[in-house]
């Protein structure tokens, strides 16, 4: 396949990208910014041709993984997932996760972070929810600990149940404290938090919790 440049043509659709012709037919596409280091007149040899077209893969791959991270961040995880599936081969996934990683693009820990400051906001939720979430996005678990650790899960449990403070008004003290624990149940707070934060919500809205220690939530 060895062969001399005899053209460096910018693609119609993508005018980032150039066609490579050798000895005047087409040969291979490369990255405008990979191919302005060539020339015609200049001869490819057949480990260098390999050299570019390896290097290309490389950078088709990280352009992709840009676009979906541009939607929101990413696990390492998550984008390998998602180049695996666009067919891209492994050695070059390894690469192209390399890079972004280098280029500050791809970081599991920011990421994880980033999840859990996101839920905390808009729809706090318990570290069983969330180290479920962060585990199906393949953050290790390692750094999971570490982000959960620095959550006030007691501040989330009562931000997400004075939301639906108004739901609570008017209730019986143990209806309020079965609705208080099936919904903090269900977003994955534990129990001493729920407990907790139940007598916090029941002191607001007036009802007693002077036996409150004694009771058993129902499940």
């Amino acid at each position: 396949m060895a062969g001399t440049i005899t053209a460096l043509e910018t693609q119609k659709r993508n005018p980032e990208r150039v066609n490579v012709y050798l000895d005047g037919e087409f040969a291979f596409g490369l990255a405008a910014i990979a191919a302005a280091r060539l020339q015609r007149g200049q001869t490819l040899s057949d480990a260098e041709i390999a050299a570019l077209k390896a290097q290309d893969a490389v950078d088709q791959a990280v352009d992709q993984a840009v676009r979906l991270l541009t939607y929101r961040p990413r696990s390492t995880a998550e984008i390998r997932r998602h180049l695996g599936q666009k067919g891209v081969a492994p050695d070059v996934i390894d690469a192209a996760l390399a890079r972004l990683e280098q280029l500050g693009y791809l970081d599991d820990l920011a990421f994880a972070r980033f999840w859990v400051a996101n839920r905390d906001e808009f729809n706090p939720k318990g570290p069983l929810a969330l180290r479920q979430e962060l585990a199906e996005k393949g953050v290790p678990r390692a750094l999971v600990d570490q982000v959960l650790a620095e959550v006030d899960f007691s501040d989330a449990a009562y931000r997400a149940l004075m939301r639906r403070a108004r739901h609570l008004q008017g209730q019986e003290r143990r209806e309020v404290k079965r609705r208080v624990y099936d919904f903090l149940a269900r977003r994955g707070f534990v129990a001493d938090t729920i407990r907790e934060v139940a007598a916090r919500v029941l002191d607001d809205l007036g009802t007693p919790t002077t036996d409150l220690d004694n009771d058993t939530f129902e499940e």
